[in-house]
C-alpha cells in the first residue's frame, strides 16, 4: 500500500518499480501525480498520517476529561505516549488542536 506522501513521491522510476509498464500508463500517472502535486501546493493542504495508537490516546483522554466532568473519574493525567511515538503523537494533537489548544491534551 502507498500513502499520500508516497504518491506524490513518485516519479516514473517509482511507477515502474511498482510494476507499471505501458509507457502510455506511465505518462498518465506521472501528469496525474504531478496535478495533485500542483494542487497540494496551491491549496496548502497538509498532509498529515497518524497512526491509531496516537488516535487511540487522544481519544482516551477525552473520554476521561468527559467522565471527570460528570464526576464519574478523577482528572486524567495528560496521555502517556511510547518514546517511539512522541513526535508523531504531537503532530496529531497539534493537527487536530491548533496553537494553545493542544496544550489541553499535551499538558
Amino acid at each position: 500500500a502507498i500513502n499520500g506522501s508516497e504518491l506524490l513521491a513518485l516519479d516514473k522510476e517509482g511507477l515502474k518499480m511498482l510494476g507499471v509498464e505501458r509507457v502510455g500508463t506511465l505518462c498518465l500517472l506521472s501528469d496525474e501525480i504531478s496535478l495533485l502535486k500542483k494542487a497540494a501546493d496551491e491549496s496548502k493542504v497538509t498532509h498529515i498520517e497518524h497512526s491509531p495508537y496516537c488516535f487511540g490516546k487522544i481519544l482516551d483522554y477525552l473520554r476521561l476529561q468527559q467522565l471527570n466532568s460528570v464526576n464519574l473519574a478523577k482528572v486524567p493525567a495528560p496521555p502517556s505516549v511510547r518514546n517511539s511515538q512522541k513526535k508523531s503523537f504531537e503532530k496529531v494533537v497539534d493537527y487536530y488542536f491548533p496553537g494553545e489548544s493542544s496544550k489541553y491534551i499535551l499538558g
